[in-house]
């Protein structure tokens, strides 16, 4: 119902909305009409990239709990246009996505977002300035892309890899990425000691690069 959407007007910005509902598509059209040609009916994980503003955008909103990773993923497809993102989700899954090595809340996300994005916890939000209230509470963060936001090594394996590692966390690396058809020489590396959570991003570039080099992945 428009409720950041009124505020982003009166911050003077060049606004396009994503609404996949065809009611709120409605309310907005008639409460709004700074955004007539400005709002795209459909969901924002399934729009084709022409269908989404050309050159570079900010993403913000308050994304719906439910589908909040979905929408990073897809953020991570459109990275070269999305130099920054603000949003609000639940607060777990914000402090996840913040989270440095070592956290029992690091993973998959944590890793491959901070390997593009530096990501920033801003500030919580409470159950009592929603009504209804919710039942958790909810966190704002902003995501800033890298400069240089190019990977050093094959990016597709750095996801296959980073997915793969946290795939049993308890797990060391070596039993969590021998299914992936590593050389003996590249299991016996000390870093396959090690469980997922305890490498940070640079680590995980290292050790595509190591399987690179490798060739037998």
């Amino acid at each position: 119902m428009g409720v950041l959407t009124q505020f982003l007007l009166e911050g003077g910005w060049d606004l396009r909305v994503v609404e996949v509902d065809k009611e709120s598509v409605d309310y907005l059209q008639q409460h709004f009409q700074q955004l007539d040609g400005r709002i795209l009916f459909g969901d924002f994980l399934k729009l084709p990239p022409a269908e989404l503003p050309q050159g570079d955008y900010v993403v913000a909103g308050n994304f719906p709990y439910n589908i909040s990773s979905q929408i990073f993923f897809r953020v991570l497809e459109l990275r070269s246009q999305v130099p920054e993102v603000v949003c609000m989700l639940q607060k777990e899954v914000a402090e996840r996505i913040a989270a440095p090595k070592g956290s029992k809340t690091y993973g998959i996300l944590s890793v491959l977002l901070q390997a593009f994005y530096e990501v920033e916890y801003l500030f919580t939000v409470p159950p009592s300035v929603f009504n209804p209230p919710p039942k958790v509470q909810s966190g704002v963060i902003r995501l800033r892309r890298l400069p240089d936001y190019q990977l050093p090594c094959s990016e597709k394996k750095f996801f296959t890899v980073v997915k793969q590692s946290f795939s049993t966390r308890r797990k060391t690396l070596r039993n969590c990425l021998k299914s992936i058809g590593l050389s003996a020489e590249l299991l016996a590396d000390p870093m396959m000691d090690l469980r997922a959570e305890q490498l940070s991003v640079q680590d995980f570039i290292q050790l595509t690069q190591k399987i690179e080099a490798d060739g037998t992945a």
